[in-house]
């Protein structure tokens, strides 16, 4: 049973991983933008989040809402006033500026929160369980989170597809110029799309808060985990993107049944095999529908 119990870990693991994905892939398959500071992003909504509740005193539920708007707004801003300018300079650009951007995001945490580690409170439904079986419980927030990932992927999915919006971002994603010869601003799309994935960013970074902790260098380690899911699943696939977490994370939990310190060793070997013999993973460029 125990295999059985790192497999159901491993799964919902991954889940937390393609909800920490979502936005990178989103953001690769419409722009064809490799964003390095997704990951610190990511933390400073965890941030936001945790001053809510410890400076304002906010319940947790109203500091996680109001993290959100905010966040999205700031993702919005980014991608007009710094991702814009920077497309114009060449491919290589885009992935230098935002390399930037998150060592300046953690140097700024640092100066502003210190080093120490903290985690988001929520009350009794951070450490509540559900049981599975007889010998196997999960925790409520890791379901949550699985189901969040599940739902934003396939909604986003359904959304580029079957929608009059959806079809816009597509084409813009094929063809700038020939959309703006219809009226479609190109430059808003994008904004669009860099504010719901910083949004998921969002959402994942306070769900690390509220399972484990952060501190202002927890951005490099999410990034790394998105980034493997991503490629695993293929760049730009969404559900190759949550197909891709769940690899990886079921290869670190079971790994973990052999002995604790191969876990983060066995998904990075996952991550080095599918570079080397499938390097465009395994749904590439399939984000479209």
């Amino acid at each position: 049973m125990r295999w059985l119990d790192a497999v159901i870990h491993g799964i919902l693991l991954g889940g937390a991983y393609a909800l920490f994905a979502a936005g990178l892939s989103l953001m690769f398959g419409v722009m064809r933008i490799v964003n390095l500071a997704h990951g610190a992003l990511a933390v400073v909504g965890a941030y936001l989040c945790s001053e809510g509740i410890r400076r304002l005193g906010l319940p947790a539920a109203v500091a996680i809402v109001l993290a959100l708007p905010i966040m999205a707004a700031f993702g919005y801003a980014l991608q007009r006033l710094l991702f814009d300018r920077t497309a114009k300079s060449g491919e290589f650009a885009t992935p230098l500026v935002t390399f930037a951007l998150s060592i300046i995001i953690a140097n700024v945490l640092l100066a502003a929160f210190t080093s120490d580690v903290r985690s988001i409170p929520v009350g009794d439904i951070g450490t509540a369980s559900l049981d599975i079986t007889s010998t196997t419980s999960v925790g409520w927030v890791s379901v949550i989170v699985f189901v969040l990932a599940v739902g934003i992927l396939g909604g986003v999915q359904l959304f580029l597809s079957r929608t009059q919006p959806g079809r816009i971002i597509r084409a813009t994603a094929d063809d700038q110029s020939t959309v703006r010869l219809v009226g479609v601003n190109n430059h808003q799309v994008f904004g669009a799309v860099t504010a719901f994935a910083v949004l998921t960013a969002t959402i994942a970074g306070i769900s690390t808060g509220i399972q484990s902790s952060f501190d202002p260098n927890s951005g490099v380690t999410l990034l790394l985990f998105a980034f493997e899911a991503v490629v695993i699943g293929g760049l730009g696939s969404l559900w190759g993107t949550l197909v891709g977490g769940v690899l990886l994370g079921v290869s670190q939990t079971v790994a973990a049944e052999i002995d604790p310190q191969y876990a983060l060793l066995a998904g990075h070997g996952v991550f080095l095999v599918f570079l080397l013999f499938r390097p465009r993973g395994l749904f590439p460029g399939t984000w479209q529908g």
